[in-house]
């Protein structure tokens, strides 16, 4: 394999600043685990010493993250760098290929909502329901609202 084929590889060559569908997945596992710790964007930028605006542009992958910060965000938020890398494939065109769990429409919208504060926190809650029974009533009561019928 030519080193020009490794290139080929990517949306942008290695010396753009212009970011691309890795540098939004990135953003968007910082997001998570940021969301995930209960760190607001302001406490981020504070501890990495930048504006919270710049973690914005992170998050939503409109800014590259360089190694160096990539690993401060790390080290803040508690996990390894392979953390914001988790089920990342680049096909050969350069396309983000889906991980295995965003295989169907269905499914990447799923993923999308629990992305979002409302998931994490929905997901935390009920996480903490031990009753079965208790657990089913929501996931009932939930149908219920969304005008779906009991399965």
């Amino acid at each position: 394999m030519t080193d020009s084929h490794l290139i080929s590889q990517y949306d942008e060559p290695t010396n753009s600043k212009k970011a691309n569908a890795v540098d939004a997945q990135i953003g968007n596992r910082v997001r998570v685990r940021r969301m995930l710790v209960s760190m607001s964007q302001e406490k981020l930028g504070e501890l990495l010493k930048v504006t919270f605006q710049q973690i914005q542009k992170y998050e939503r992958g409109a800014n590259r993250v360089s190694a160096s910060r990539l690993f401060q965000i790390a080290k803040v938020l508690g996990v390894p760098i392979g953390y914001f890398f988790d089920n990342l494939t680049v096909a050969d065109d350069g396309a983000l290929v889906p991980g295995f769990a965003e295989s169907s429409n269905e499914e990447a919208g799923m993923m999308e909502f629990l992305n979002t504060r409302e998931g994490i926190e929905l997901n935390r809650a009920f996480q903490r329901i031990t009753d079965p029974a208790k657990r089913r009533a929501v996931v009932e009561l939930v149908r219920s609202m969304a005008g779906e019928d009991a399965k």
